[in-house]
């Protein structure tokens, strides 16, 4: 019988403190790998400090933190990583092949100084995710839509084992949103990578979802997909009434009031 993979984040007794206070305490989870996971809580609960603490940009107050079977450091590169508004701070005159050509090669930048199996990888990310038509635009003249897709390429140019991203689906209109979803969903079972993703509503992503990080009282938690959508949990964890309503069709979706 082969042993299960090792989870690819753990806590144990986990806190985080800035300015003094108290973002969150008492973490106790583990994050199996090759899971597609959410990270949800109401503004302010830290979602965004805890993908700090996995990319080693934040240190613990106390306890401890391992991802991918070590303490976290800063440029690993077996993450991936898509912060909110990523693409808000790219100069006007980048093209989206260049974006992702730089995840690659760092400071080397420039295509022209890649050696030719670099660049073929280049244009495979670029394809895998839909970027391929218009990789040679400026990102600057794409849509909300395709501006991630080409983040997500620039993420996954490396081969990470693990990916995060941060509110991928802000600022992005239904359509936009469930092509990234898709996107997300054949990354994680194509190419074998673990998800972990912040986001604010739940829907988009409850058909892809295997699992969520939900930061309830200010402590983070970890369960399976199917025990974290209650409608008293997620009531408890927002602060207002939240229905769980399942369709005769067996989808599910969560609603407010």
């Amino acid at each position: 019988m082969t042993d299960p993979a090792p989870p690819v984040v753990v806590l144990r007794s986990a806190a985080v403190v800035r300015g003094g206070r108290t973002i969150w305490e008492n973490g106790q989870l583990e994050i199996p790998r090759g899971s597609l996971v959410v990270v949800i809580g109401p503004n302010g609960s830290g979602k965004t400090t805890l993908l700090q603490v996995v990319l080693g940009l934040l240190p613990l107050a106390r306890g401890t933190v391992e991802v991918l079977g070590a303490p976290p450091r800063r440029g690993d590169a077996r993450i991936g990583y898509v912060p909110q508004n990523y693409t808000a701070t790219i100069g006007d005159a980048v093209r989206a092949r260049d974006l992702v050509a730089l995840g690659l090669a760092g400071r080397r930048w420039g295509l022209g100084r890649l050696r030719a199996e670099e660049r073929e990888l280049i244009e495979a990310t670029l394809d895998s995710v839909g970027a391929a038509e218009f990789a040679d635009r400026r990102m600057s003249s794409l849509s909300g839509g395709q501006q991630q897709r080409v983040a997500i390429a620039q993420a996954l140019v490396s081969r990470p084992e693990l990916l995060l991203l941060d509110e991928p689906l802000a600022n992005l209109d239904v359509r936009n949103q469930q092509e990234v979803v898709d996107l997300l969903a054949r990354v994680h079972e194509t190419l074998d990578t673990t998800v972990l993703l912040v986001a604010h509503d739940l829907n988009p992503l409850l058909s892809v979802l295997t699992g969520a990080v939900y930061l309830l009282d200010g402590h983070p938690h970890y369960a399976a997909i199917g025990d974290v959508v209650d409608e008293g949990l997620l009531t408890h964890l927002y602060g207002t009434r939240i229905r769980v309503v399942r369709t005769p069709q067996g989808d599910m979706f969560t609603r407010s009031g």
